[in-house]
């Protein structure tokens, strides 16, 4: 175990890209796996993000070298901390905004007192609000050039997943959005696939120059969109 640790710690710098000029996202999957069991399992586990969506954050963090990450859904604090370990370890100096509701809005998955405490000894900045009003404002007043991956893990019904995704999409130009909860099933299934609708009905007027990436084994399911310019 100690020489496979000293491997990992020896790939800090040399980022898991392959092939950066070509067509398609693509990266070294067996470096990034070499990262999450190491670096990411023993301090977030895979609850509430399975191994293939660890894999996936990882591998969107490492593909586009954000300068910002911008995250709704704050919770416990586990994608953000998911995004601070991989800015970290791959030295991309990336600077993270985590949103989650005011401490006076009700909501079944609202974290009270647990809020960002996966994040809080670390630079990560922690606010409260509308994700993506929030995270826009933020945005717009970032000293140029930025570079920004955001990851929508809200509310999950379809219209407020569709107006965060158009929402960033007029936004930003060449647009890098992970969502979270995508998973699609049939109905007898009695699961909730108003993220999965909202992104394929919004993808469908939007034409052909986005591309997606997701994890489709199971709940609760992961998609990247990414507009095609953004590679």
């Amino acid at each position: 175990m100690k020489r496979f640790r000293k491997k990992v710690e020896a790939l800090a710098h040399d980022l898991p890209v392959v092939n950066p000029g070509a067509s398609e996202f693509e990266v070294n999957r067996w470096l990034v796996a070499d990262f999450i069991v190491e670096r990411l399992l023993p301090i977030v586990g895979t609850h509430p993000f399975p191994l293939a969506e660890l894999e996936l954050m990882t591998s969107t963090v490492c593909r586009f070298q954000p300068t910002h990450i911008f995250e709704w859904g704050t919770h416990v604090g586990k994608s953000a901390r998911v995004f601070y370990e991989t800015s970290t370890f791959y030295d991309l100096g990336t600077e993270i905004h985590s949103v989650d509701l005011p401490d006076d809005v009700g909501h079944v998955e609202h974290p009270g007192d647990t809020r960002g405490e996966y994040v809080r000894q670390t630079p990560v900045h922690l606010h409260q609000g509308d994700g993506l009003d929030t995270s826009l404002a933020i945005l717009a007043s970032a000293e140029a050039p930025v570079t920004a991956v955001f990851f929508v893990d809200g509310d999950h019904s379809y219209d407020s997943v569709r107006r965060e995704l158009e929402g960033i999409i007029e936004s930003v130009e060449h647009p890098v959005v992970l969502l979270h909860d995508t998973f699609y099933q049939s109905s007898d299934s009695g699961y909730n696939t108003g993220p999965y609708r909202a992104i394929r009905d919004l993808l469908r007027q939007r034409g052909s120059a986005y591309k997606t990436i997701d994890t489709k084994t199971g709940l609760p399911g992961m998609t990247l969109v990414f507009h095609e310019k953004a590679l």
